[in-house]
């Protein structure tokens, strides 16, 4: 028989295994573990296993091995996981956040409400026959459901709202949905924060895109640029607007007065004759618009000259002449 291990003995070993993965992790998905049951969590171990570790203990013994491991070996980073402790579970992993988040999510299980129980979500009672024999009616009457009797059996008339996200789960509430059938409520691991070697965000950060990034990129980029040309301010973001109205500034000088450069010479040449700007646009027009406008031009050539021709052909006599 294999010897009972003390209190101090499983505590030192704890602080052991919670240390070694701190040196060896530097990706922790903290997720709450509320109502989790000991099979479900082994089930999401044996899931994980491989590139991941699931780590449950007792906050107070957590927090202390993290601060003094710590202290022993300088890495300040690791101290932002204490403010993240609660009821929850520390998943270390070295393989892709988001992926690992997905697994995780797969493992819920229903469970039925539970007298006392704060409701994670609305609870609705789907119309329809409840296979209760009318004798059952006394808990639809209390509940304030609508029902009538069909085939001597109780029939729910409308959807009835039972239960109220954040509400406790009352005796007839829980009496009813156990009669029911109904399991309303999934409880497994919820991730709700990600630590990465120090940083800490939120597993909704993990949903992001390339096209999301290079968006709010953009964005970041607009408004530098836009504070940059109202205050005046030189940067690599709104140098090229600054330079174009710059020279716009210059040009309409320029066309304003005897002073000129050669880019400001074409611009006083199209001001003077604005005949040569209108062919110098319709030039590019014809010449990439390739035979379509020709072939368009000879018909509206064939039917101007149409008319010509049953003149012509007419001599000025009718048909009865």
């Amino acid at each position: 028989m294999a010897p009972k291990v003390s209190k101090a003995d499983k505590k030192i070993a704890y602080d052991k295994k919670l240390c070694n993965l701190l040196d060896e992790y530097t990706q922790v998905l903290v997720a709450v573990a509320d109502n989790v049951g000991s099979t479900q969590l082994q089930n999401i171990r044996s899931a994980l296993r491989g590139d991941s570790v699931v780590l449950m203990g007792k906050n107070t013994m957590m927090k202390r091995s993290i601060r003094i491991h710590s202290e022993n070996t300088g890495n300040k980073a690791i101290l932002a996981l204490i403010d993240l402790l609660g009821n929850v579970g520390l998943i270390f992993t070295k393989g892709d956040l988001k992926e690992v988040t997905e697994e995780v999510a797969k493992f819920k299980v229903g469970a039925p409400a539970r007298v006392g129980l704060v409701a994670p979500i609305d609870v609705i009672v789907p119309p329809g026959n409840t296979g209760l024999d009318p004798s059952q009616t006394s808990f639809f009457q209390v509940l304030n459901i609508p029902t009538k009797i069909n085939k001597g059996t109780v029939e729910i008339v409308t959807p009835v709202e039972l239960i109220k996200k954040g509400d406790k789960v009352g005796s007839s509430e829980a009496a009813l949905l156990s009669k029911l059938g109904i399991r309303p409520f999934s409880y497994g691991l919820v991730v709700t924060k990600v630590y990465d070697n120090g940083s800490v965000f939120s597993p909704e950060v993990l949903d992001l895109t390339e096209d999301d990034l290079i968006v709010k990129f953009a964005m970041g980029v607009s408004m530098v640029t836009s504070l940059a040309l109202a205050i005046s301010y030189p940067t690599l973001a709104a140098a090229p607007h600054m330079f174009i109205n710059a020279y716009k500034n210059v040009l309409a000088v320029a066309v304003a007065t005897d002073y000129s450069f050669p880019l400001a010479d074409k611009v006083k040449e199209y001001l003077a004759d604005p005949s040569k700007f209108a062919v110098a646009v319709a030039a590019p027009v014809a010449a990439g618009s390739g035979a379509a406008p020709v072939a368009a031009a000879a018909k509206e050539e064939e039917k101007k000259e149409e008319p010509a021709d049953e003149s012509d052909d007419d001599l000025g006599f009718s048909l009865f002449d």
